[in-house]
Order: structure tokens, then C-alpha cells, then sequence
């Protein structure tokens, strides 16, 4: 039964995939012939595509908070791959990930087709991402990043760092700071959802599909200004506020200690 559930969960996703492989090559053509950006588009396909893809997933989501009604640069904490389509579902977004997604079989074209912003760690490149999520921000194109530049099991908050909020204080940008937590049976699960180590996306795919769904929480938290921060304090409070809606206030305030 457990095996027949993994393979009509993974057909199901191919299906998905598939459809999102016509629909990116649609853009890529509409694009080539029109010559003209289509970011914003793409974005908003993005979000219509994802919205389908999560339906393929074993998830069974609440959001809690209200969505902005401008854009603003978004700021998460990180557990798995699933971050993005789960909170790409909820609003246009334009991604900021690692370089190596871009290698990954067909998720990683499907990602440079939605507009996804790259990022190598270690080449000094972060000037020239800030000022293209600076151009996003300007054009009203919301933009998401994960300040904690990886992934974590659950349990903890890695610090934020600001070097890449500098774009929102640019642009006198909110920053929508957001908290997501998987869980099984009320506790923080720590061994199926997290995307961390040496995990591979075909291994982490088997591992997530053959368990029961997971419950997903996304929090919406209270927007932040920049103007005027420098980008560590934004970063600072970013993070406050993610920790706090993860591990209580109590927690918070050991971490300010």
C-alpha cells in the first residue's frame, strides 16, 4: 500500500512537471518573438504553476497572517527545496537560490524560466544580485530570499545575514519577514522535510513521498521598514521576528541575551 502511494504520488508530480515544462517553453517562445521582459508575467504564471505543483506535494498547508498589498522583499527561514513553491504559491516572487539549482534535471530550467535570481557562494557576486533585486523592487516585482544562506533541520535559526537587504534600505522597501514549520503529530519534523547535508533532490523526493503528509505552517509576520536601517539591524529584526514565530517569545529573548 505504502509502495503504491509513493508511485501514484510520483506520477502525479510528473504530470505537473510536464505541464510546467510546455508552459515555461511557452514563455521562452512568447518572449523570444515579442523581445520584450516578461518578468512580470512570469512571475504571475509562476505563481498560477505553483499553486499546482504544492497540489502534487504531501502537504496539508496553513497560512496564518495577511499577504501585503505592495511588494516587498520577502525574508524565510530555511528547511527544504519545497520552501520556494510553497511560499511561491502564495504571491508573485521572484527567487533568489544557489547556482547548483540551476543544474538540477529540468526543476533547475524550470526555475531559470520563472526568472530566478543565482547566486555562487564565494565569488564576491552578491553587489551585482542586490543591485538586480534593487531593479525588481523598483519595478514592483517582490522579490524572496533566505537570509540564513542554507538550509536547517527545523530546530534551530541560523543567523540572518544582511549583506543582500541592502536592496530593500535601497529602495526604501518593506522586508515581509515569514516563518515556515513542518511538522508531524505537533512536533517539528526533522527527518523527512529538511533538504540539508548531502541530500540529493531524486533521494529527498523518494524520502518525501513515501511518508504521510506532512502539516506545513506558514506565518505572515508583521512587515518591517528599512529606511533608514542599516542592514544588519534589519536583519537583526528580521530574524527576531522569525525566531519568535518558531520557538515562542520566550526564546526570543534568550536569543537577544
Amino acid at each position: 500500500m505504502k509502495r503504491l502511494r509513493l508511485y501514484a504520488r510520483l506520477l502525479r508530480l510528473a504530470a505537473v512537471l510536464g505541464a510546467g515544462l510546455l508552459l515555461a517553453s511557452g514563455v521562452a517562445l512568447l518572449q523570444r518573438l515579442s523581445r520584450r521582459d516578461l518578468a512580470a508575467l512570469r512571475q504571475r504564471l509562476s505563481r498560477a504553476y505553483l499553486q499546482r505543483l504544492n497540489g502534487a506535494l504531501p502537504f496539508r498547508v496553513s497560512v496564518h497572517g495577511e499577504l501585503p498589498s505592495q511588494p516587498m522583499l520577502w525574508v524565510s527561514n530555511h528547511v527544504s527545496w519545497t520552501d520556494i513553491p510553497l511560499l511561491g504559491m502564495l504571491a508573485p516572487l521572484t527567487f533568489l537560490s544557489k547556482a547548483e539549482v540551476r543544474h538540477w534535471p529540468l526543476a533547475g530550467w524550470l526555475a531559470q524560466q520563472a526568472g530566478t535570481l543565482f547566486i555562487r557562494r564565494g565569488t564576491g557576486d552578491s553587489a551585482l544580485l542586490q543591485r538586480r533585486m534593487g531593479e525588481c523592487l523598483r519595478h514592483g516585482r517582490a522579490v524572496l530570499i533566505f537570509p540564513e544562506g542554507t538550509t536547517t533541520d527545523g530546530r534551530a535559526l541560523r543567523t540572518f545575514h544582511g549583506r543582500l537587504l541592502g536592496s530593500a534600505i535601497d529602495t526604501g522597501t518593506p522586508v515581509q519577514p515569514v516563518a515556515i514549520r513542518y511538522a508531524r503529530d505537533g512536533e517539528v519534523d526533522h527527518r523527512v522535510a529538511p533538504f540539508i547535508g548531502d541530500d540529493d533532490l531524486v533521494s529527498h523526493l523518494l524520502r518525501l513521498f513515501a511518508e504521510d503528509d506532512l502539516q506545513v505552517r506558514i506565518e505572515l509576520l508583521a512587515p518591517l521598514r528599512s529606511q533608514g536601517l542599516e542592514r544588519a539591524e534589519l536583519a537583526r529584526q528580521a530574524q527576531f521576528a522569525v525566531h519568535a514565530a518558531l520557538f515562542g517569545a520566550v526564546a526570543q529573548q534568550a536569543l537577544a541575551a
